[in-house]
C-alpha cells in the first residue's frame, strides 16, 4: 500500500492528465455510487463510495467544518482522505489526501463538461466566488480552452476578490474584479460559479446566446446558484445523474417545483464525452452541473496512483 501526500499529487498531476483520466473513465461502464451525508450543526461529514468495473474501486471521506479556520488552533476546514481498492484483488492499492485530490477533481469534472460543451472560441470567463476553488477552476477551464484571456471576478467580500485579480494578473491575464453580479453576467462566454450559496445568484434572463455556465458549488439539497430561468434557458446537462437529481437543489429544487422536467436534463457526462449529446447550435446556453462523486475521485485517484508508479 502507497501513501500519496497532497505534494505527490501536485508534483505528478497536471489539467491534461486529469482531464483525460476522466475522459477515459466515461468511456467504461457506468460505476456504482452510494454516499452518505451526516451534519451536526454546520458541521457535515460526507462519505462517497465508487465501484468502476475494470478500473478501481474505493472511497473517499470528508469533514466540512465551517468553523476550524478560526479556532485557537486553526485548522483547514475541509480534510479527509481517498482509500483505493485494485478493482482485480480487492486489496488496499494506496491512500490518498482528500482535499488536494478533490481539488483536481472538481476543477477537472468542470473543465471536461466544458471541453464537451463551451465553443471553441470563448474569451472572457466570469469567476463567481474567489474562494479555494477559483484559482483551479481558472486553471482547468483554460486548459481546454486557451482562448480564453479575460477573467471577470465576483465576489462577495471585494477584498478576497481583489487578491485573485491581482494573481490573475501576475499570471499575465486581462483580470479585474466586478462588484456588480448582474452587470458581469452579460459580459461572459462562460461563466462558473463556486459559492456556499443557497439563493439562486445567476439570474437566466442575463445571460447572452452561445454562453457554458459551470456550476460548482451546490453540493446540497438546500443549495443552488442558479435562478430557474438559467435552467430553463440553457440546455442543462450534469456530470452524473445519481449525485444530482434527488441530491443537490440545483436541480432537484426546479425539479420539485415544476420549473423544469426530468426530459429538461439533456445528458449525462457518459453521453457528453461519447457524442451521444452535447451542443447543439453556437448560440445556445449549455449549463452543466457538477455535482462530483466518488467516481471521479477513482478516476482521478486511478491516475495519480499509476503515475506515482512510474517516479
Amino acid at each position: 500500500m502507497r501513501i500519496i501526500t497532497g505534494k505527490d499529487i501536485e508534483t505528478v498531476c497536471s489539467w491534461p492528465m486529469i482531464v483525460e483520466a476522466m475522459r477515459e473513465g466515461h468511456r467504461l461502464e457506468p460505476a456504482i455510487l452510494r454516499d452518505s451525508l451526516l451534519e451536526s450543526g454546520n458541521r457535515k461529514m460526507l462519505v462517497r463510495s465508487a465501484w468502476i468495473a475494470g478500473l478501481a474501486s474505493g472511497t473517499k471521506a470528508v469533514t466540512i467544518y465551517p468553523d476550524n479556520p478560526t479556532l485557537d488552533v486553526p485548522k483547514p476546514s475541509i480534510q479527509g482522505q481517498v482509500l483505493l481498492f485494485d478493482e482485480a484483488s480487492g486489496h488496499v492499492e494506496a491512500v490518498l489526501e482528500g482535499v488536494d485530490l478533490t481539488g483536481w477533481k472538481t476543477a477537472g469534472d468542470s473543465a471536461l463538461g466544458a471541453d464537451c460543451l463551451a465553443r471553441k472560441d470563448i474569451r472572457a470567463m466570469l469567476m463567481v466566488g474567489a474562494g479555494s476553488m477559483a484559482w483551479p477552476l481558472i486553471e482547468a477551464h483554460r486548459s481546454v480552452r486557451p482562448s480564453i484571456d479575460t477573467v471577470i471576478v465576483w465576489n462577495r467580500n471585494a477584498e478576497r476578490g481583489g487578491a485573485l485579480v491581482a494573481r490573475l494578473s501576475e499570471a499575465g491575464l486581462d483580470a479585474r474584479f466586478e462588484a456588480d453580479l448582474d452587470a458581469a453576467v452579460p459580459q461572459a462566454d462562460l461563466i462558473c460559479t463556486a459559492t456556499m450559496t443557497q439563493q439562486p445568484l445567476i439570474k437566466g434572463a442575463l445571460i447572452k446566446p452561445g454562453t457554458h455556465v459551470d456550476l460548482v458549488g451546490a453540493y446540497t439539497p438546500a443549495m443552488r446558484e442558479a435562478d430557474d430561468e438559467t435552467l430553463r434557458r440553457g440546455d442543462l446537462f450534469v456530470d452524473s445523474f445519481a449525485t444530482t437529481i434527488g441530491h443537490i437543489g440545483e436541480v432537484t429544487i426546479p425539479l420539485e417545483s415544476g420549473a423544469i422536467s426530468r426530459d429538461d436534463i439533456l445528458g449525462d457526462m457518459h453521453a457528453l464525452v461519447q457524442g451521444k449529446a452535447g451542443r447543439a447550435v453556437e448560440d445556445a446556453i449549455t449549463v452543466f452541473k457538477n455535482g462530483g462523486g466518488a467516481h471521479l475521485d477513482m478516476m482521478v485517484a486511478h491516475a495519480v496512483a499509476r503515475a506515482m508508479e512510474r517516479t
